[in-house]
This record gives structure tokens, sequence and C-alpha cells, in this order.
């Protein structure tokens, strides 16, 4: 760049053979695709209008090296694909994708996703020029690196708004995209799977079509068999389904979906991920009673607990999981499952809080657990919280108190050997 040899470089492109073409446009890209200074560097050298030149030339070759620094140019940030989306290239990027050569194809979709990616008005555009109607039935072809840009372009439409991952539901993805999921290839399942999550996230009625086309036993299956940063947008997805309505969420237990999210909470190393599982068992917990015994009897509160309770865990995971334990505790009504949540070790003071409210609303109305609330030692531990005079707290501990007979809350108060001692003392 130094040595001014960008702009001789694209006053030779319109000049030279081919081979001179795809080669300079190599060397374009590879000085582009290091930071947006070298990139707007390229721009700056008047490049754009050359490179969006070449794709119209016949060779499949030159082509590809011109969408490929386009694309590298455009990934950098909004402005720069702006420049480029004016230089006039998408609609020639889009005749690419149609092309019969798959390495155009792929670098073609490639780079139209580099564009979509930074807002709506970028990804707008890539919808205007048709795109995706050309994209969507790339999704069942045989070679899996097309199928990877093909899927990351489809997301990065989609994520936007609901207008656009409406776009991209309409070029009929579904089902056809679920079958990714189970591709022999990671990244295809990855990039398959962030596709499902952009376009779940917007509307009830975008989760529930997943739905009705088996996405959820799919997405199941692929946290089941992926780890790590892989799994992360299928444990979003269900987070998201699960999030919108009572019988979304019920759709996600059918099948049985809270298993793998509770094994990414326990297994995976990475803080981020067990972030995202803790949200998504929130949000399918929190509807009703019902879904939030569901949570509690695959031991989840529990281990949200141990997790959150964690001297290695980040802020983040730490507060989502102290959420997620509040949305499920506040729907619970099983008793014992409070009285187990109660005794966890590492229960932090505002869940616990959360936790005494709830069991003072069930208590009173279950003569049976009333009985084994206290043979549990629930009782004993209610009254041993600090839970000074005026609090919040106090008043919880009280109500649970007055469900039984006084000689039993002073049997199970914390100070009652103490006093049985100086009784002794007192008659010696």
């Amino acid at each position: 760049m130094s040595n001014e040899i960008l702009p001789q470089l694209v006053y030779s492109l319109s000049e030279q053979n081919r081979f001179y073409k795809q080669a300079a446009a190599f060397v374009l890209r590879a000085v582009a695709k290091h930071s947006p200074p070298l990139a707007q560097a390229v721009v700056d050298s008047g490049a754009l209008d050359a490179l969006v030149q070449c794709l119209e030339e016949f060779d499949p070759g030159v082509k590809e090296s011109a969408a490929w620094a386009l694309g590298y140019i455009a990934g950098h940030n909004a402005d720069l694909a702006s420049v480029v989306v004016e230089a006039g290239a998408v609609p020639l990027l889009v005749l690419c994708v149609q092309e019969p050569e798959l390495s155009l194809k792929r670098i073609a979709a490639s780079s139209l996703s580099d564009i979509a990616k930074h807002s709506p008005e970028l990804a707008q555009a890539v919808v205007d020029a048709g795109a995706v109607a050309y994209l969507a039935p790339l999704v069942v072809s045989p070679d899996a690196k097309l199928k990877r840009q093909v899927c990351a372009a489809l997301g990065q439409v989609a994520k936007h708004s609901v207008d656009l991952a409406e776009t991209v539901v309409e070029a009929e993805v579904f089902p056809a995209i679920l079958a990714c999921l189970k591709d022999v290839d990671g990244f295809v399942r990855k990039h398959a799977a962030t596709a499902i999550r952009e376009v779940a996230k917007h509307t009830p009625e975008l989760a529930q079509l997943i739905v009705s086309n088996g996405g959820v036993a799919a997405l199941v299956d692929f946290v089941e068999e992926s780890e790590g940063n892989n799994r992360l947008p299928g444990i979003m997805a269900l987070g998201y389904i699960g999030a919108f309505s009572e019988t979304l969420a019920t759709a996600v237990i059918a099948s049985d979906g809270i298993a793998p999210l509770y094994n990414a909470l326990s297994e995976e190393p990475e803080d981020h991920v067990k972030s995202a599982s803790a949200w998504s068992l929130g949000q399918i917990g929190r509807h009703t009673p019902d879904h939030a015994k569901a949570i509690s009897d695959a031991g989840a509160l529990g281990r949200l607990v141990a997790v959150g309770a964690s001297r290695r865990a980040s802020d983040d995971l730490r507060s989502k999981c102290a959420r997620s334990l509040r949305f499920i505790i506040e729907k619970l009504t099983d008793l014992r499952a409070l009285d187990r949540t109660l005794q966890e070790p590492g229960l932090p003071p505002e869940v616990c809080k959360f936790v005494v409210h709830q069991i003072s609303k069930v208590l009173p109305n279950d003569p049976q657990g009333r009985h084994d609330f206290v043979a549990s030692g629930g009782l004993a531990a209610c009254q041993a919280l600090d839970a000074r005079s005026g609090s919040a707290l106090k008043e919880y501990v009280d109500v649970i108190k007055s469900c039984y007979p006084e000689e039993i809350v002073r049997y199970y108060s914390p100070t009652y050997g103490t006093e049985l001692l100086e009784k002794l003392e007192v008659t010696a």
C-alpha cells in the first residue's frame, strides 16, 4: 500500500487479460481482509468499480476473485458494506449464485452474507436483489461448503427483523433446513441452527412454524449431539421457542428438551454456553406450575444454584442463574422441590427470599406438605435464616411459622437446644 501499488493494480484491471484480472483481484482481497483501514484504502484506490466490472466477466475464476474481494471489504463494517452495495455489486453477486460453478456459488453466498449481517437496510438490499429466492433451494445442495455459506447468509438476513425473517420462511427453507442439523459437516449444522434461531426469536407465529415442521425435536437432537460453541445456537433457539407461550414451552418439554439443556449447564466449560442454558431453562419454566415442575423434576434447580454459586462463575452466569431460578420458583407449587431448593448449599440470598415467599404461599394449603416440611428440616432451615425485623423475608418466615403450633415452632428454632441447657443449669 505504501508503495502505491494499489492504484496501478486497479488501473490495469480493465486493461489486462483474465489471468491478470484474477491475480489482481486476489491481491486486492489479500490487502482488504486485514482491517477496515486497509479495506478503505482499497476502496479509495478506486477498486470497487473495477471489481464490480469483473463480476460481469465471462471467466468464473475472475468472478470468484472479485466476489471474494468484495466480500472481504463488506465484511468489516456497515459503512464499507454500504459502499459495496452502492457500487452495484449485489445484483451481480446474486447472478453469481446462479452460476453452475460450485466455488463461485460459495463465494457469492459468503459475500452476500458479509453484506447482510450489518444492518436491516443492508439485509433488505440483499433481499431486494432477489438473493433469498436463489439461496433457499441450495440448503439441500450435496456440497457441504456451499450449504455452510447459504445457511449463514439466510441467518444474517433473518436476524434483523420480523419482515426479513418472514421473507426467509416464505422462500420455503422449512423443513429442508432442519435436515442440515443432521449434516456430517459440523459447520453446516452450526450455521443451520443459527439460521433457525434467528427465525425463531422474532414472533410466536414464526416459532410455531418451526415447531409444526418438527423443528423442536431436531434442535433437541442437535444440542444433545453437539458440544462447545456449536451447541450455542441450538440452546438459544429452544429458549426463544419456549419463551413465547405455554404451548410452545410444552412442545419443548414434550420433546425431552430439558435434559440436553441441563447437560450443557452441567458439562460445558465455557460460561457463555452455561449462561445460555440457564436462560433457556428459565424461559421454559416461567409459564405455569406444570412447566416449573418439569424443570424441577429434571434436577435443574439444584444445578442452577450450584453453577451460580461457583466462585469461578462470571457475573453474567450468576445473574442468568439467579433470574432463571426466580422465574421458575415464582411458578413452582411443588413443596418438596421448594424445600430441596431452600436447603441447597450456596443458595444466593436474593433467590432464598423468593423460595421462602413461595413456600409461604403454598404451605397454608397443603396439610400433608406441612408435616413433610418439618420432617425434612425445612422449618428449621427457615428459622435459621437471617430474617431481620421489618424485612420481607421476616414476614414470609412468620407466615410459615403461623402454620404450626407454637411448641413445634419452638422445638425447631435454632435457640431451642440452648434454652433446654439453661433450664438444666437452673434446676441443678
